[in-house]
């Protein structure tokens, strides 16, 4: 196929990579000009942290740690949310996205509230802050911040509507069909996420919560046949 004749990015997908190469740039810049992360306001801490902030919840998705990070994900948007977007429309493509955003989030939340909980028998312990353990006060302070759990949904929704569309993905020289491409994905990240290793510092339940909330809207959507709503 010539470039020439590829299909022109859909409105929405085209903004949120506006949005996402914007932030990042001016992001970047504001760093290196006063020493100011954006992280530390826009980026998603948990629930009981004092940094915490509800915008947090939709805003931590515009920000990214590195080239690679917002080249991955911006590539996943392009290639799938491009064509998703085509086959829901912009409204119902956005409200998507946005579903796995929160569900991402949530998802998150849920698990390392049960982290906080088994180490001090509490879910929003902040009160006691001097008697937390080192582990989870330093947890409060680290935000997490990306696309790749809303990238993810678009991943399960591609997986569940086009099944057997086969996908090439590095470093492997063969193409994977996209349903078999999202099981395995998922089960990498969950067990990464069990694992926890020391130095991993990727959210990896973040992912598994896109993909989740991805999978239970799709299957919502195929059994109510919801059309009218958008």
């Amino acid at each position: 196929m010539r470039f020439g004749s590829m299909p022109p990015v859909p409105f929405i997908c085209k903004n949120l990579l506006y949005i996402n190469i914007g932030v990042f740039v001016v992001g970047h810049l504001i760093y290196l000009q006063s020493g100011y992360d954006i992280a530390s306001f826009l980026g998603l801490y948990y629930f009981d942290s004092p940094n915490f902030n509800p915008i947090q919840i939709f805003s931590y998705q515009f920000l990214h740690g590195g080239l690679m990070h917002i080249a991955f994900n911006m590539l996943g948007l392009y290639i799938i949310g491009s064509k998703l977007e085509r086959v829901w429309g912009e409204k119902k493509f956005l409200f998507f996205y946005l579903f796995c955003v929160a569900g991402s989030a949530i998802f998150m939340f849920t698990v390392d509230a049960i982290k906080v909980f088994e180490s001090t028998g509490f879910m929003a312990p902040w009160g006691k802050a001097d008697e937390l353990p080192r582990h989870i006060i330093a947890m409060y302070g680290i935000p997490t911040i990306g696309a790749s759990g809303a990238i993810m949904g678009l991943l399960a929704a591609f997986a569940m509507l086009f099944p057997n569309t086969e996908m090439f993905i590095l470093p492997f020289p063969f193409p994977i069909k996209a349903k078999y491409l999202a099981i395995g994905y998922g089960l990498i990240e969950i067990y990464l996420g069990v694992a926890n290793s020391r130095g991993d510092n990727v959210a990896h339940f973040a992912h598994v919560g896109g993909l989740l909330f991805g999978c239970l809207l799709v299957l919502y959507w195929n059994k109510t046949n919801r059309k009218s709503f958008f």
